[in-house]
């Protein structure tokens, strides 16, 4: 078949790289690759384009990406980091004519979006605000053009989330546990995107060890670390760490497959 591609449009924690006001080595690094924008993936395949996450750099991410058309928007949950550029799409529905974006979300997702975004969803529709289409996630596999998504479930700390499998491609953020039901969908994978915070222990997030053990039971061919803090330490030192076939994301980072 066509090849899909997948783009890191971000691999930073909520705060980004640099963080404000950090003196830290890393944040004043002059390596592009510690610097990373929150955390939100592109996937393409032909003319289609898919979304994950719209956080607070998701109107720069599009345009460092020069993307023209985004066909739908997955949510994996509602933290900020994840969700606070939606208002940005309304640029893709001007760009079409007017076309709804379809965005994906939870039942719960959803209800955080109409909290957070209650403009968007009122009655008295001010003129210019973005045009959504709500469409529900559960345990089901959907489609959307001819790729199939399978969510999978995981959990950051208490909060459900949901990672996403496209093929053989997996994008995990935001998550600490990862049931052995729900690990079975992460099998036989050429690429796992999966997250981990830094290099001590943390309440919701993998660290880089616990994220290295995951990996190394889940044995995809290639593996690449997301949703990283300055606290991880610089780009370069890290990955000389990893094990191989592991690797750090950096932004723009374009990944192939068949």
């Amino acid at each position: 078949g066509s090849l899909m591609k997948v783009t890191v449009l971000g691999s930073g924690t909520s705060q980004g790289v640099p963080v404000i006001a950090c003196e830290c080595e890393v944040c004043e690094s002059i390596n592009p690759k510690d610097n990373r924008k929150r955390c939100s993936i592109l996937i393409e395949e032909n003319d289609t384009k898919i979304g994950v996450d719209t956080g607070p750099d998701f109107r720069q991410q599009m345009l460092d990406a020069k993307v023209k058309s985004l066909d739908a928007v997955l949510f994996t949950h509602e933290h900020k980091d994840h969700v606070a550029g939606l208002d940005d799409v309304r640029a893709f529905n001007f760009s079409s004519g007017g076309k709804e974006m379809d965005v994906y979300a939870t039942s719960r997702v959803q209800h955080a979006l109409k909290r957070e975004f209650e403009y968007v969803f009122s009655a008295n529709q001010y003129p210019g605000i973005p045009r959504i289409n709500l469409l529900s996630i559960d345990k089901r596999q959907f489609q959307i053009k001819d790729l199939t998504i399978i969510p999978i479930d995981v959990l950051h700390y208490k909060l459900p989330v949901k990672a996403f499998r496209v093929k053989d491609f997996a994008y995990v953020t935001d998550a600490n546990y990862i049931s052995e039901e729900e690990k079975k969908k992460l099998l036989n994978l050429d690429v796992l995107i999966l997250t981990a915070l830094r290099i001590e222990k943390h309440i919701s997030h993998f660290n880089l060890e616990e994220a290295i053990e995951l990996i190394q039971e889940l044995k995809p061919k290639k593996a690449y670390l997301t949703h990283i803090s300055h606290l991880m330490g610089k780009h370069k030192n890290v990955e000389e760490l990893l094990p191989s076939d592991i690797y750090l994301c950096y932004d723009g980072l374009e990944l192939e497959f068949n």
